[in-house]
């Protein structure tokens, strides 16, 4: 019985939940235009599936572009910085600055310069991925053991032995968790990107544009069911992602080893 509690008591709350839902909508007799409830959602979905598929493959589509960007530009950068005090100080205080701006007042900027639609989007996300991978990765680079180093200069490794098989490695948890963060983050900056500088291809956005399509029409089952959409986007992303975090790590790192 212990065994199997992680998963029945998600289960018996959510549960408990809807049942919740079901008995204050009873209760106080709220509209379903302010609160549908769970069955009317489902039914909504079902009914848009068509549209839901179409918006969500689209937002998937530049959440995955944006956050590959900000992985590859961040490891690259990273890697950059980390190998140069000078470099750091130089570059690093524009960084954060770029990352300060708001996006709302970047994405007319990306619309300006690339269009609305799917390349803004990519770059709206990609701003918001960004600077976790660069900040993690920058300092897993130049937090290697001092002690590693100096047997490496005594083996009288070169530069680029150092780089791979001692600070690359030695990067890669931070590295990592930046890429985490990032991941939980692109599905977000995508649906951003639909609401900032989304627009409909064949009549159907992404998830941010139907959002906005829906509330404009007051069709708050479908709305709802467009948030259930975007959350299952999220937990897949996330999934993915610290799916790729234990398949590099789990074999040496000791976060993840087991402990026999």
């Amino acid at each position: 019985m212990k065994r199997h509690l992680p998963w029945l008591l998600p289960v018996a709350t959510g549960a408990l939940l809807i049942a919740a839902w079901y008995g204050l909508k009873r209760l106080f007799h709220v509209e379903s235009f302010v609160l549908p409830a769970p069955d009317e959602i489902l039914t909504a979905a079902w009914r848009e599936r068509r549209a839901l598929i179409s918006a969500v493959g689209l937002t998937a589509q530049g959440a995955v572009l944006g956050f590959l960007a900000a992985v590859g530009v961040g490891f690259g950068l990273s890697m950059f910085l980390a190998f140069s005090i000078r470099i750091k100080q130089s570059f690093y205080p524009y960084i954060l600055i770029l990352q300060m701006t708001p996006v709302i007042i970047l994405a007319p900027i990306f619309v300006l310069w690339l269009g609305q639609g799917l390349p803004s989007i990519v770059a709206i996300t990609f701003m918001i991925c960004f600077f976790p991978v660069v900040a993690n990765t920058t300092m897993g680079f130049i937090s290697v053991d001092r002690n590693l180093q100096e047997l490496f200069v005594m083996c009288n490794a070169t530069r680029s032995q150092e780089i791979r098989y001692l600070r690359v490695p030695g990067a890669m948890p931070y590295f990592l968790t930046g890429v985490k963060i990032a991941g939980t983050l692109a599905p977000i900056g995508a649906i951003t990107g639909d609401f900032l500088a989304g627009s409909a291809q064949n009549g159907v956005g992404g998830i941010g544009f139907m959002t906005i399509t829906y509330f404009s029409q007051l069709k708050t089952p479908a709305l709802f069911a467009t948030g259930m959409i975007a959350c299952l986007l999220g937990f897949l992303f996330v999934f993915g992602v610290n799916f790729l975090h234990w398949f590099l790590l789990h074999q040496w790192h000791d976060s993840l080893v087991r402990k026999e």
